[in-house]
């Protein structure tokens, strides 16, 4: 794919691949502000990016009696678990403008469930996830998992007892993205840049996929282009999926900004944690723009690699190439980098996400670096106006608004870089440079592909 440079080297957040009408519709701008009531009993709306500080807020006033938290996103509402009949609880619940539930298991309970699942059903194919909606552990078998392994989960899962813990078997495999296709090239590999950012020394970097990171150590923004980033830090797998791959020029000024096509960009303006029940777009170069819902957190998945921990769950659908990919909020929350999943975007599926907030503190990074106010191609968008019909464009075509156009550069110029030490220069598209390189690149996917 081709990048245009432009003369101060601005990039913007590579989320390569044509981005599909319907979760572009989505992101529309909307009258989706916090409000407040007058009565404080009555629960309040909230806007996505404030779930998660007033669940904190709430985790912490009420410590053992918390039992997570989800966002009803049809009222627009912050639901928090709780257990047993505290009316203390339930008046500090309310006070918050949250709405209380009253819940059987303990986040201590669950976390115990979580660690036996770990020590006695740790089987490649397997993925479980809190779901606070049920106040249960979601357990998840793939079509790999058969025979006696499938009894050893099964029995595992029996013996936490009623009401601990449920199993589903998916008919996909569980994998991290990586497949042949156009994004950053890393050796044999390519992926996609997540999110612009500083490191801790003050350079120009980018966050992507921890298993980009350790497939090559320099990336580039074409298959035979010279490298423009180099991995400074990688983690994969383990304790999450996430990498930090430092741009070659220092001199590098990058955007925080997701371009969502028609010359149009999402600007990311802050860091924040997933919540159940969360609307997310997803943007990558094979598949592009993409939208759902976050269905469970702290979610583990044995890879055939290793098992990963820590990870965000999605009904949001992905494929190979959008590996490191952006998950991020209508409002400007940077949420996740696409880790792997089973399905497709045909058919569905899940997809999981390295939180951003855990891996910032992991690597010692800020979000945004440069002219973070820049935003790209254009105005500021709302993703769901192009996420709309994932299916309906493909993204190698251009014929709907590519998020790449702004999105691009950033992949082009962060998703250029594999997985070891490389500085990588960022690039910005936009019209129908952008659209060329959607196919060709696939910044912003995410997932690992073999050109």
């Amino acid at each position: 794919m081709s990048h245009k440079r432009i003369p101060k080297r601005k990039a913007a957040i590579a989320v390569g691949g044509v981005a599909a009408l319907g979760a572009a519709a989505l992101l529309l701008p909307s009258a989706n502000a916090s409000q407040t009531n007058g009565d404080a009993a009555t629960p309040r709306t909230f806007k996505a990016n404030d779930i998660s500080n007033v669940a904190s807020m709430l985790a912490t006033q009420l410590g053992d009696t918390f039992a997570g938290s989800y966002y009803d996103a049809q009222q627009k509402q912050l639901v928090v678990n709780v257990v047993g009949n505290d009316s203390n609880a339930v008046a500090q619940i309310e006070k918050a403008g949250a709405v209380a539930h009253q819940v059987q298991n303990s986040t201590a309970a669950l976390e115990a469930a979580a660690k036996t699942l770990k020590a006695d059903a740790t089987v490649p194919g397997t993925s479980w996830s809190v779901d606070p909606k049920t106040n249960e552990i979601r357990v998840t078998a793939d079509s790999t998992v058969t025979g006696d392994k499938w009894n050893t989960v099964q029995s595992t899962v029996k013996n936490l007892g009623s009401g601990v813990a449920t199993l589903a078997k998916s008919a996909g495999t569980l994998k991290p993205f990586v497949d042949g296709g156009d994004a950053i090239f890393g050796g044999n590999v390519r992926c996609s840049l997540g999110f612009n950012v500083t490191a801790s020394d003050g350079t120009p970097a980018f966050l992507t996929a921890g298993h980009c990171g350790v497939a090559a150590a320099k990336w580039s923004d074409s298959q035979t282009g010279a490298s423009i980033a180099t991995v400074d830090q990688a983690t994969f797998p383990g304790a999450g999926d996430f990498s930090l791959v430092k741009y070659d020029d220092p001199a590098t000024q990058t955007n925080s900004a997701v371009n969502v096509g028609n010359g149009q960009s999402v600007q990311i303006n802050q860091a924040v944690e997933a919540a159940v029940g969360q609307q997310v777009f997803r943007m990558g170069s094979t598949t592009g723009l993409h939208n759902g819902n976050v269905t469970g957190l702290n979610a583990t998945v044995n890879y055939p690699e290793g098992t990963v921990t820590g990870l965000i769950q999605t009904d949001v659908c992905a494929e190979a190439g959008d590996s490191g990919g952006s998950l991020f909020t209508q409002d400007g929350g940077a949420v996740g980098l696409t880790s792997g999943g089973s399905g497709d975007c045909t058919a569905g599926g899940e997809t999981f996400f390295q939180p951003v907030t855990t891996a910032l503190a992991a690597v010692g990074a800020t979000l945004g670096a440069g002219d973070a106010g820049a935003a790209g191609a254009g105005g500021a968008a709302d993703p769901s106006a192009s996420a709309a019909d994932p299916g309906a464009v493909d993204p190698g075509t251009g014929a709907a608004a590519d998020p790449s156009a702004s999105a691009t550069d950033a992949a082009g110029a962060g998703t250029g870089a594999t997985g070891t030490n490389h500085r990588h220069r960022k690039h910005h598209k936009s019209g129908a440079a952008a659209q060329q390189s959607a196919a060709a690149s696939g910044d912003g996917s995410g997932l690992v592909s073999t050109p």
